[in-house]
């Protein structure tokens, strides 16, 4: 097929245009407040880390970054606010290890859609989860609990923060792991189940580090199991599972953000770039290492292949733990 003359102009005119809009709209973003969604009630960890990227965004960029927490819905409240969302990098998505385990939990795909239309910009932190108990509990090390968990079935009652969430699924693993038939009890978030938890509505959790910190130091709960492969600086004297007698469990969590559907490159690497930024900020790191946390980096195509690897694992997990939610 062959083009006339002022069709090749009209094209490469085209081109340009699209060009120029692209640089231009890298250029002016953010061009007005932005809201990061995050999919758990107020107080828990991913509110926590939200709110520290959010203040430093508000610093760098000068418009607010306002943290939304949409709690509740397994997660879909916050998802679907995210995929109505404008394309334009102005609303954003922290999300965790969850996005790539409920897929596995939900035979009818509802989640599917998710996971192939967001947008991934770049991984944020991780932590390992810990298992705490309450201090009525008459346990004090793994091999203990797994004793009191077979002694007393249905005793040992887990918060977690949704049924699905990662720290949901660290409690299932341990389950097969050990066979101690904890119970998984949900809330709408890390900060509702510890609550719970302080409160003797349940008597255990797998929570992060930033969670469970001040009330391990305070001594209302008890740090029994490092869900890493290392012991943490600031629990030195509570040993990994591995250590603890139950070889192969490891239990982490992530954060990552995401943009909605269609979101554009530039916007994507721009948005990257800041978070890269914030992540490598000294006063940054310290603050996440006052809590347990570790900065986790990993670009927009290295994330899109991490998730595919987490959907791959979790599924694995899933499929031992025999267990299944939602229809």
């Amino acid at each position: 097929m062959r083009f006339r003359p002022c069709s090749i102009r009209s094209l490469a005119a085209g081109v340009l245009i699209g060009l120029c809009g692209c640089v231009q709209a890298q250029q002016d973003y953010p061009s007005r407040p932005m809201r990061f969604i995050v999919g758990n009630a107020p107080g828990g960890s991913t509110s926590f880390v939200a709110r520290l990227v959010a203040d430093e965004m508000t610093k760098s960029w000068g418009h607010s970054v306002v943290v939304d927490n949409r709690g509740g819905g397994d997660g879909v409240i916050a998802y679907q606010a995210l995929q109505r969302a404008a394309p334009d990098g102005h609303t954003m998505l922290l999300v965790t290890a969850a996005l790539t385990i409920r897929p596995a939990l939900h035979p009818n795909k509802v989640y599917d859609a998710y996971v192939k239309e967001f947008v991934p910009v770049t991984t944020l932190v991780r932590t390992d989860y810990i298992m705490v108990l309450h201090h009525s509990v008459p346990a004090n090390t793994v091999k203990e609990v797994i004793a009191l968990a077979k002694a007393k079935p249905g005793y040992l009652k887990g918060a977690v923060s949704n049924l699905g969430g990662a720290n949901h699924l660290a409690l299932e693993y341990f389950n097969v792991l050990t066979g101690a038939g904890l119970k998984a009890v949900p809330y709408k978030g890390g900060g509702p189940g510890m609550t719970a938890l302080l409160a003797g509505e349940v008597n255990m959790a797998f929570n992060n580090a930033i969670t469970v910190m001040p009330h391990v130091k305070s001594g209302k709960l008890k740090a029994i199991g490092v869900g890493g492969t290392e012991r943490l600086s600031t629990l030195p004297n509570v040993p990994t599972f591995a250590e603890a007698g139950v070889p192969g469990y490891v239990a982490r969590n992530w954060f990552g953000v995401m943009l909605p559907p269609r979101a554009p490159a530039a916007i994507v690497n721009k948005l990257a770039a800041e978070v890269e930024r914030i992540r490598s900020l000294p006063a940054f790191r310290q603050k996440l290492a006052a809590q347990g946390v570790e900065p986790f980096a990993l670009g927009p195509q290295a994330f899109a292949a991490y998730i595919q690897d987490e959907l791959a694992r979790w599924a694995k997990v899933v499929k031992e733990a025999k267990l299944k939610i939602g229809e």
